[in-house]
């Protein structure tokens, strides 16, 4: 047969150029197929080669069916442990999502990662946003480097290893050992004045997460967390989320690290100036411009690590306020990211409880943390991994020899 002749689709009708008549032998450049997906588009008796759009079509039938029988077979694992029905409450939900992550009966948390983004705002040279200066954020960094902080001692105490990533500091860490070097630049732009970013350094930083992200998932890491440091952060997660949830600015807007009321009412009427300025809250806006425009380094760069580990089909622990903004991000471009996230803990954020709630989302933790750095995700990380011992080494009733309920 002659290569890219011209077929009529089994399926739809639909003409197209085929390399090869038998499903079996295809090569669609359009369309990758496993051996068990071509062998279940054969049973359905699809003889010649399908048109892309339908062999999607069916590939996706496929993938549907496998999950549902994997997940019915975790439950049924899962409800014959030596336990009455859900006893263990979230730990079960747990267990079940990681299997079906990991399309496995027996998932393993694998060199668990915690990766820090580090990043200064423009507006936070002015203070009108943030009672620290922005200098801290520069010095926290170099408190992670000399393990001397929240983060650390997590990482230390749960068995997690810890990256920290220069997105675009304040300051020259002159290849210092211990920090990941990706700045952009010396921090973003006032967004006060103008946009944050250009649209180059966006893309910059969102291929860099995406770069970082690659090579801690070669090096056998499967679950993956990300957090940050950046005086001023939470007043861009506030318009972030302002944005892409559509919610008054006096529901996003929280006091962030150490503001009193006075600080907090100037904090909020800044913001509005801003939105104002930036058109936020009104009409659809683009991720990407959103973050052009409000975003910082360490959150962009952190959007474009989730992008890439949610395609790497890793399992993500998603930390707070400024965290789970990134996520927002990342979820306008593409929802089925959700699938692939844990959510570690309810901030003590104001906006974060209603970010969850957008993404229908029910954190393990409510501890009143709101540190970020990923500390809610090093705290939850446990819990994870209890989820997954006890579906992988609990005895069943049948094993234990334990009579199940009548």
């Amino acid at each position: 047969m002659a290569s890219h002749e011209t077929k009529k689709c089994e399926r739809c009708g639909t003409l197209f150029e085929c390399k090869v008549g038998n499903i079996l032998e295809c090569q669609c450049y359009a369309v990758q197929l496993t051996a068990e997906e071509k062998a279940y588009i054969s049973e359905k008796r699809y003889s010649d080669c399908l048109c892309a759009a339908c062999l999607n079509i069916v590939k996706q039938e496929y993938n549907n069916n496998s999950t549902m029988e994997l997940r019915a077979a975790l439950v049924q694992k899962i409800n014959f442990k030596t336990k009455p029905l859900g006893a263990l409450g979230v730990l079960e939900e747990v267990a079940l999502q990681v299997g079906c992550i990991q399309n496995s009966l027996s998932p393993e948390i694998t060199n668990p990662h915690i990766v820090v983004f580090a990043g200064d705002h423009g507006i936070a040279a002015s203070g009108l946003v943030n009672p620290y200066p922005q200098a801290v954020t520069a010095q926290m960094v170099l408190n992670f480097v000399h393990g001397g902080a929240a983060i650390n001692v997590f990482c230390r105490l749960h068995n997690i290893a810890l990256t920290v990533v220069d997105a675009g500091v304040n300051y020259n860490f002159e290849k210092m050992a211990g920090i990941v070097h990706a700045k952009i630049a010396m921090g973003t732009v006032d967004y006060l004045q103008g946009d944050a970013m250009t649209e180059d350094q966006l893309s910059a930083s969102i291929q860099k997460g995406a770069e970082i992200v690659t090579g801690i998932y070669s090096q056998g890491c499967n679950t993956i967390a990300f957090g940050e440091m950046g005086i001023g952060n939470t007043s861009s997660a506030a318009l972030i989320m302002h944005q892409i949830c559509q919610l008054p600015l006096e529901q996003c807007v929280g006091r962030g690290t150490g503001t009193d009321d006075a600080q907090y009412r100037v904090k909020l009427e800044i913001l509005h100036s801003v939105a104002a300025m930036h058109n936020l809250g009104k009409n659809e806006m683009a991720a990407n411009r959103l973050l052009q425009k409000v975003g910082g380094f360490e959150i962009s760069m952190m959007a474009g690590a989730y992008q890439k580990a949610f395609e790497l089909n890793m399992l993500m622990v998603v930390d707070g306020f400024i965290a789970t903004a990134a996520l927002l991000a990342a979820h306008h471009q593409n929802a089925a990211i959700l699938s692939n996230c844990i959510f570690a803990h309810t901030s003590g954020e104001q906006g974060h409880e209603r970010m969850l709630q957008y993404l229908g989302a029910l954190p393990l933790l409510n501890l009143g943390m709101r540190l970020g750095e990923g500390t809610g995700a090093a705290v939850a990380m446990p819990i994870i991994r209890s989820a997954v011992a006890f579906l992988n080494e609990m005895a069943s009733f049948e094993s234990a020899g334990v009579d199940n309920k009548a």
